[in-house]
């Protein structure tokens, strides 16, 4: 890799045997404030500040006592959670392997796996008031099927929330551009007093994601 001068953009040297989208990938993360900002901040994940502008705009974060993180891995939002509410619990569950993180259970499996809600629960040991997902299924680059995909993790996400969450809780997901689906957002809407779509700064310019934040869950007999 060239370091270049101060200010100006580095460049990644091609290497035989190496993809382009490789060489582009590696040249984009060298570029990217947010990397050099994370591993200034000791973040495992430019990630983390997604959440950090999330939370400044919907305050999620610094009240969280019980905390389920859906796709934790790296772990850059869970460390967040415990930098801005030390205090919090957190269970985090993904099908890639992470790091140890200090007081958190982690399992490493699939969260469409019929045993992976209740093991989620029984480590935290009681009700969560924040389920956060940041998951997305493995892109196969037929966009619409991508969308399905991707969509299919936050319903399920969606649906935990919507299934054990304390009153007053919050859901945070990842969706990709156009925002939630009719279907689930209706259901949202019926279970929480606030729904939201926001695309963070730190969501790079050329991607897909939004999310949408849920908040003021009403409980387990929400009007009809």
């Amino acid at each position: 890799m060239n370091r270049g001068k101060v200010g100006q953009r580095q460049r990644v040297k091609k290497k035989r045997g190496r993809k382009a989208s490789s060489t582009e990938w590696l040249q984009r993360q060298l570029n990217d404030p947010y990397v050099r900002k994370a591993k200034a901040d000791g973040y495992r994940s430019r990630a983390a500040y997604k959440l950090i502008e999330l939370d400044e705009r919907f305050k999620l974060v610094r009240k969280a006592r019980h905390v389920v993180d859906l796709g934790i891995a790296p772990g850059g939002w869970t460390q967040l959670v415990h930098r801005l509410s030390p205090q919090a619990k957190v269970v985090g569950i993904d099908l890639l392997p992470v790091d140890p993180l200090p007081d958190v259970t982690i399992f490493e499996m699939d969260f469409l796996d019929d045993k992976a809600p209740d093991m989620l629960l029984e480590a935290l040991g009681d009700k969560p008031d924040l389920v956060l997902s940041d998951m997305a299924a493995n892109t196969v680059g037929h966009q619409q099927t991508d969308h399905l995909r991707t969509m299919a993790l936050v319903e399920a996400g969606a649906w935990f929330a919507i299934e054990n969450l304390k009153p007053g809780g919050a859901f945070v997901a990842k969706v990709l551009a156009g925002g939630t689906d009719k279907d689930l957002l209706t259901m949202l809407k019926k279970h929480f007093t606030s729904i939201k779509h926001a695309k963070p700064p730190a969501s790079r310019k050329g991607s897909s994601e939004w999310y949408v934040v849920a908040q003021g869950f009403k409980g387990d007999n929400p009007p009809a």
